[in-house]
This record gives C-alpha cells, sequence and structure tokens, in this order.
C-alpha cells in the first residue's frame, strides 16, 4: 500500500512544485495605466474594429526620438499605434532602459470623439 501511495504522490508532487515555479515566473504588477497617445496619427483607426480589451501590446523603447527622450512606442501585431503619454513615461524608460521586463495590454476600448479616451493601456513589471 506504501509503494502504491508513494507511486502516486511523488508525481503529483513534482508536477505540483513545478505548477508553482511557473506561477511564481508568470507575476505581473500594474506600474501604469494611461491613455494611448497620438492614436489618431497612427494604425489605431483603421485597425479599431480588430483589436480587443485584453490583447497584448508591444513597447518599444525610443531613446533616440527627436521629440521625446523618454519615448516608448506602442504597437499592436506589429502596427505602431502611438506612445505612452511624455507625462507618464519616464519610469517606464527607465524601467526598459536597465533592462527589466515589461509588458502592457489594451485595458479599455472606447468608441468617443476624443481620441485621447479612446485607448486605455496597462503597463505591468514582469517578475
Amino acid at each position: 500500500m506504501r509503494f502504491r501511495l508513494t507511486r502516486f504522490l511523488l508525481p503529483l508532487s513534482l508536477g505540483l512544485a513545478l505548477n508553482l515555479a511557473v506561477l511564481a515566473s508568470e507575476v505581473r504588477i500594474l506600474v501604469q495605466s494611461s491613455p494611448l497617445a497620438g492614436f489618431q496619427y497612427h494604425a489605431g483607426k483603421s485597425l479599431w474594429h480588430e483589436m480587443r480589451e485584453g490583447d497584448r501590446l508591444t513597447l518599444i523603447r525610443e531613446a533616440g526620438n527627436p521629440h521625446d527622450a523618454n519615448a516608448v512606442r506602442i504597437e499592436w501585431r506589429g502596427q505602431k499605434l502611438g506612445y505612452l503619454p511624455r507625462a507618464e513615461n519616464r519610469a517606464v524608460a527607465a524601467a526598459m532602459d536597465r533592462g527589466e521586463a515589461v509588458d502592457a495590454r489594451i485595458a479599455k476600448l472606447r468608441e468617443h470623439r476624443n481620441p485621447w479616451q479612446r485607448m486605455l493601456i496597462e503597463v505591468f513589471v514582469v517578475l
């Protein structure tokens, strides 16, 4: 009986340990929630009906941007949507410059005349 129980519990405990390790590696901490800057100037309007809340976004650091040394470009499926707002991008830019893992997603999509009100982005630090 002990042999059968050990044979059952060992794989179960190994599986649990692996699952806990995976969960621990996927910890994401919300560090910023911002509107998308520049929505009206880039691909956002043409991609509007394809995007969904929760979709993953790509953050690309543009240290050489002539308008903003802290620029962080936002892309969805390789298409430029805009930027993190200049007034709110310094901490994320610094984290990216240090090589920290950052992640972003579409938090909210909303039909609105004001382009600053159309998309809300959440940025996470990945631990």
